[in-house]
């Protein structure tokens, strides 16, 4: 048995086709939620005119209404494959902003917050399946990094021009944005519909056959070690999404000249991550998966620990030595990126691949809703948040060793007959 490397998109013409309508359509979506996303607030704000207070409570709630559409979503690629699964997570998200268009106060901002979250819960509980389908046989490590390098650079193009409307905020530009994205999830979905023509799932039975219901599968809930594999995947995100949500507030509160560095630290991420992920995962195409992972996970607890300890630096070293220490954060969020989803994918039992795969989003989710907890920790001291941190991505680090050897061999170290 000799390691299998990873592949890129490949095949015969149709294959090309399909991917390369992928790329583009998730291109196109990401462009226009860059743009959005930033504005969401500023646009509830100032042109619908609900108080900034409420209306983080209002997106917040939608959030959480839109926690409901994985398992349904999960159920229906099971039965009919991800395409068609991915174009209604688009149609979702695209009523979502005709809502925020016609948004008059709290109930419909409320809504059109429901519908996006609904949407974009959907798309990331079937998307990795879609790409999983149009990749060719074998290991979907490399599709899965050229997906996110070009998810990514769209998405951070869409966020620079965000930023440049922000300063503005004219009711007319920020309508424009939303208009924006609106037509993005109508153009990413047609052409998903068009170009995209995955070989695992037909659309539809062949004439005259009735379509076979899916065979039965191991239950997600019955599965421990996936379970402990999304467990794990928690601790592992959990510090890239603390630097998002508190890294500016605790450079304010520890050298407020600093505070500029937790920007450029997320721009220095998103750069390496957009140059390197296919880098990576060539250079690591003979490492198991899972122990990527865990020293994806060493780095990202060192990092936390760095900055922990800036508490202790005189204030006019804090921005340096975070901008520095955000090579660790990229290195970290490198090993445990380019192969979290493809593990995840290859370890989920065929027949309930796409329920597995929509549960183990919830991982993310997770990761992203407790970071704002956790930042209030810092109201017993700065560095306390950082160093739980720490503790929990070597806690992920250690258990996604151990889980390895209760994961399918298949899932954690591709090999060929």
């Amino acid at each position: 048995m000799t390691p299998r490397p990873s592949v890129d998109f490949v095949g015969d013409h149709s294959d090309r086709r399909s991917q390369r309508g992928l790329l583009v359509a998730l291109g196109v979506d990401n462009l226009g939620s860059g743009l959005f996303l930033p504005l969401a607030l500023v646009y509830t704000t100032a042109v619908v005119g609900v108080p900034l207070a409420l209306a983080g409570a209002l997106v917040t709630a939608g959030t959480l209404v839109g926690l409901a559409a994985p398992p349904l979503a999960g159920a229906v690629v099971d039965r009919h494959g991800p395409k068609r699964v991915v174009v209604a997570s688009a149609v979702l998200q695209a009523l979502g902003m005709a809502a925020y268009l016609l948004a008059t106060g709290p109930a419909t901002v409320l809504l059109a917050a429901a519908l996006v979250a609904a949407g974009g819960q959907t798309f990331y509980a079937s998307v990795f399946a879609l790409i999983a389908d149009v990749a060719p046989e074998g290991p979907k490590d490399h599709a899965f990094a050229t997906v996110e390098v070009v998810r990514s650079a769209a998405f951070g193009v869409g966020a620079l021009v965000a930023a440049a409307l922000v300063s503005a905020a004219e009711p007319g530009v920020l309508r424009g944005a939303v208009v924006v994205n609106g037509v993005s999830f109508v153009v990413a979905g047609a052409l998903l519909l068009a170009l995209v023509h995955p070989r695992r799932h037909a659309d539809s039975a062949a004439p005259g056959v009735a379509a076979e219901p899916p065979r039965a599968g191991r239950p997600v809930r019955q599965n421990r070690p996936y379970l402990a594999l999304i467990a794990v995947t928690v601790l592992l995100a959990l510090p890239t999404d603390l630097l998002l949500v508190g890294g500016a507030l605790y450079l304010r509160e520890v050298a407020p000249a600093a505070a500029w560095a937790a920007g450029a630290s997320i721009a220095v991420l998103t750069a390496l991550i957009a140059v390197l992920n296919r880098r990576v995962v060539r250079w690591t195409a003979h490492w198991r998966r899972t122990t990527a992972m865990a020293a994806g996970g060493a780095c990202l607890a060192v990092w936390a620990l760095s900055l922990a300890v800036a508490v202790l630096l005189p204030a006019g070293w804090v921005g340096a030595w975070v901008l520095a220490s955000s090579l660790v954060l990229a290195a970290g969020s490198l090993l445990f990126g380019t192969r979290v989803n493809a593990l995840a994918e290859a370890a989920a039992p065929p027949a309930t691949r796409g329920r597995h795969l929509a549960a183990f989003q919830y991982a993310f989710t997770a990761a992203a809703l407790g970071a704002p907890l956790l930042v209030s920790v810092s109201a017993v001291s700065l560095w306390l948040p950082w160093a739980v941190a720490a503790v929990m991505a070597t806690a992920g680090a250690a258990g996604v060793l151990a889980l390895a050897r209760h994961l399918p061999p298949s899932a954690v170290r591709p090999e060929r007959d």
